[in-house]
């Protein structure tokens, strides 16, 4: 959401700058291999624009409103009905479900917009960011895990909400590991602890 306050084009455009930064387009899937024949893929999706807060405040976020709902969640729902792979992550910048004291509308604008792919093509994760701490949840009403992400700086409070099965303000960041029977998800503090594991079978 901070790039949109600028130069959305920047974002992509430093990806032939820095061999380390991967933004080939606004929103973009990734296959992963993992074990023999299997696979893991990660949608990564642009949501300033599918959030009406930041599409109405065309001062501060002047590019949001020009990029199209429709088409994104067109290409979304394309490339999740294609996938052949085993595990599928969906990865955007804000939250579905978390404990916040940012707008409501926020997470509600997602859960109408994109929760219903998710669970249509049976995601297994949905990983964001923005609330600057770590959350596990997992509603008794839905099989997908959503993930918030501590941002490794400034740590924010937080509490548990329905569905929560892990918080902390603690800030760190995660890891992935999969293979052919299982998908985990290690949530690690700054000095390389595990603080919490979030495990899948299939």
């Amino acid at each position: 959401n901070h790039e949109y306050r600028g130069n959305t084009q920047a974002v992509q455009d430093y990806s032939k700058v820095s061999r380390r930064w991967i933004a080939p387009a606004r929103y973009y899937s990734k296959v992963f291999e993992a074990g023999e024949n299997e696979s893991l893929e990660i949608f990564f999706i642009d949501t300033p624009p599918l959030i009406d807060k930041y599409r109405k405040n065309t001062e501060k976020y002047a590019d949001a409103g020009k990029q199209s709902i429709d088409d994104q969640l067109k290409w979304l729902e394309k490339a999740l009905a294609a996938s052949k792979a085993k595990w599928k992550l969906v990865v955007g910048h804000h939250p579905i479900f978390a404990d916040t004291s940012k707008s409501d509308t926020e997470r509600k604008d997602m859960q109408d917009r994109v929760k219903p792919l998710l669970e249509k093509y049976g995601v297994d994760m949905y990983l964001c960011g923005h609330i600057h701490n770590f959350q596990h949840i997992r509603r008794s009403d839905c099989k997908i895990d959503y993930i918030v992400n501590s941002s490794a700086a400034r740590g924010r409070s937080v509490k548990a909400i329905e569905g929560t099965k892990f918080c902390s303000p603690v800030p760190g960041f995660s890891v992935l590991a999969a293979d052919k029977k299982s998908l985990c998800l290690h949530m690690i503090n700054s000095k390389g602890e595990i603080l919490n594991t979030i495990t899948r079978t299939k």
